[in-house]
């Protein structure tokens, strides 16, 4: 063991010296005084400059949380026993109250017990429990007794361009809550103006970057991805968050990684890309979690792997009323995308001529993919967003209106609208309570909508100048990010109201969409009965005019919307003609009344004046002309010639 030892030794002296610190004084710089300088210097004369002596008082204004308080009670049969004490045993019970009893703060506790019993006894015997003391107040007294709902903002994400992009799309991280994305539309490349935007970091990538914030970092994102061209629609896929899928303005499809910062890392060809900008994405439900549909201004959709962007795997126009060969001409432009992992066949279009499509995805042919389409806006479809709890109802957005909408009904779907003076651009539902949504329109306000409550005005307002782009509820609905035209993301706390639902919601808000369905299916009923009933008819005129062999024209199938067919409809009707017959003799009897009738018009102060005047005026004129008669002959004459 000890041959393994090695023993180094060294004197003291060849260390070093040791330092020693001590005081001393030493002249390091001497100035002496200038004569010139002296020479130059001029005395001041006195001045008065006033002081605040007095405290500096400073407004601040604070906004803090509110705090919920909530009583609890608990009944007593047998007092607190502990858990191995058997109260139903009395030799148990006796044998603890006597270990108890024996203990020396015993008679301390039972003292204060009797005290705080006391008082509870004398305020109960000085109120008599079993009176109704406001039994004459009106009942609905407190029925507006309630706290307001509330929300703010506890963060706020800039962009890091000057001046700053457009925000587009912002979409939570899947499997973490505390990162979100934040893509942006480069206007200014659109504008051939990027010249005059400046990075604020350098790290920040190009101009067309857009981010993956984190909520504890407002100043600097986690990972940016970039493109050479302005991208416009972008989306995390749901079921695996590596894969991050995106659109350009020029048509091509992009796909990044998401735990890499940097360019894209396949891109589509451009012959077999869209012919205009990429508007709507949604990702579908496949086992390897790599399929997406894409679609554009142009009317396509397309269905990618992201395997292989060489070349879409199908490919579908949007027409109303599709055929085997699809012209482009009759396509509608694809503005909204919905899929629903629940319901893996259904997937809904939202086109820019206001309708609503239902695709099938096991469709092969254009006739059985699209399924229907439903006409529920007079401008594009903003946004479609599935209610989390009632995947079969949507809220859809678009021009002046949001409007909860289910594809149930056959023909024509159960709708409730909500209707504001500024356009609507954006809504999504409550991930935490079932009958609350929100919407975000073209004027910067964000209002909070509860169907529960109120149908006709929001339940609470917010303003913040800007034009909204986007609206994304986190998955337990305690955080709302919003995203602004000027760049900006800012993230609200909702109260607890709004995030938290009651034991009946759900039930009520079941029912009342079950009776909105209810309604619809009677009104659908009704109008294949006015149909029914008006085919019958005709049929029957048609016949008769077969047995008398007069020559008609009849049209079975009359078509509402055509105006022609609309009047031909309407003056078709026995009853109708009755009515407009008898509404035409009303106005005439009408008319006669009023020709019948004798006007009296009562003259005014002012005006029963100026008959008199004139009256006093009159008589002087004829005297002078009686006096005159050479004078007045012509002016006889020339009043004769201008009355004939």
């Amino acid at each position: 063991m000890y041959q393994n030892q090695f023993i180094f030794s060294r004197e003291r002296r060849l260390f070093g010296r040791q330092c020693l610190f001590q005081d001393r004084n030493e002249l390091m710089v001497s100035v002496h005084p200038s004569g010139r300088l002296r020479l130059k210097y001029i005395l001041r004369d006195p001045a008065v400059h006033p002081t605040q002596l007095s405290d500096q008082m400073a407004l601040s204004i604070m906004e803090t949380e509110n705090v919920s308080f909530d009583n609890h009670g608990m009944f007593h049969y047998e007092g607190g026993w502990p858990r191995e004490v058997n109260i139903n045993d009395e030799e148990q019970t006796v044998r603890h109250r006597k270990k108890v009893e024996r203990d020396d703060s015993w008679g301390e506790q039972v003292a204060d017990m009797i005290r705080a019993m006391m008082n509870v006894a004398e305020q109960n015997n000085a109120i008599n429990i079993y009176q109704n003391f406001f039994a004459d107040l009106n009942p609905e007294l407190g029925q507006d007794f309630r706290l307001r709902f509330t929300a703010r903002v506890v963060n706020v994400f800039h962009d890091l361009w000057v001046p700053p992009r457009q925000m587009t799309v912002i979409d939570w991280m899947p499997n973490n809550d505390n990162q979100f994305m934040a893509q942006f539309t480069n206007q200014y490349r659109l504008r051939q103006e990027a010249d005059t935007m400046v990075p604020v970091d350098a790290w920040s990538g190009g101009d067309n970057a857009f981010y993956i914030w984190e909520m504890s970092n407002p100043l600097k994102p986690k990972i940016f991805y970039d493109s050479k061209e302005v991208v416009t629609r972008a989306k995390i896929c749901p079921k695996d968050e590596n894969n991050l899928a995106g659109g350009t303005w020029s048509g091509k499809v992009c796909l990044w990684n998401t735990l890499k910062s940097g360019q894209p890392l396949r891109i589509c060809p451009l012959e077999a890309a869209h012919r205009e900008n990429t508007k709507a994405l949604c990702w579908v439900h496949s086992k390897s979690n790599t399929e997406f549909y894409t679609g554009s201004l142009d009317g396509s959709i397309k269905y990618w792997d992201t395997r292989d962007l060489m070349m879409p795997v199908h490919e579908l126009l949007l027409e109303p009323v599709p055929q085997e060969r699809q012209n482009r001409q009759d396509a509608h432009g694809v503005m909204v995308l919905e899929f629903e992992y629940t319901i893996p066949v259904r997937f809904v279009i939202g086109s820019d001529m206001g309708c609503i499509f239902v695709g099938n995805r096991k469709g092969m042919t254009p006739l059985e993919t699209l399924l229907a389409y439903y006409q529920l806006f007079a401008g594009p479809v903003r946004t479609i967003n599935r209610n989390p709890f009632f995947v079969k109802n949507f809220l859809v957005t678009g021009d002046w209106r949001a409007r909860v909408w289910s594809e149930e009904s056959k023909d024509g779907p159960s709708t409730m609208y909500f209707r504001k003076k500024t356009q609507v651009v954006c809504g999504a539902w409550s991930t935490g309570r079932c009958s609350l949504f929100v919407t975000g329109d073209n004027k910067g306000v964000v209002d909070f909508w509860d169907l529960l409550l109120s149908q006709r005005v929001p339940i609470y307002s917010i303003n913040f100048g800007s034009p909204i782009q986007d609206v994304v509820f986190r998955s337990e609905g305690a955080l709302l990010a919003i995203a602004l035209a000027n760049g900006d993301t800012k993230i609200l706390v909702l109260d607890d109201a709004m995030k938290s639902a009651t034991g009946k919601e759900k039930a009520l808000i079941a029912a009342m969409f079950e009776r909105e369905i209810s309604r619809s299916k009677i009104l659908e009923a009704r109008v294949e009965e006015i149909k029914l009933k008006r085919r019958t008819q005709l049929l029957a005129e048609e016949e008769r005019a077969k047995r008398t062999g007069d020559d008609i024209e009849l049209d079975l199938e009359l078509d509402p919307d055509n105006p022609d067919q609309f009047v031909q409809l309407i003056e078709s009707d026995d009853q109708f003609r009755m009515a407009i017959a008898d509404f035409q003799d009303m106005l005439l009897t009408v008319e006669r009344k009023r020709s019948k009738r004798n006007m009296i018009m009562e003259r005014t102060a002012f005006e029963q004046y100026y008959v008199e005047e004139a009256q006093v005026v009159e008589p002087s004129r004829e005297s002078q002309e009686a006096v005159n008669p050479e004078v007045s002959e012509p002016k006889k004459k020339a009043e004769a010639a201008k009355a004939k």
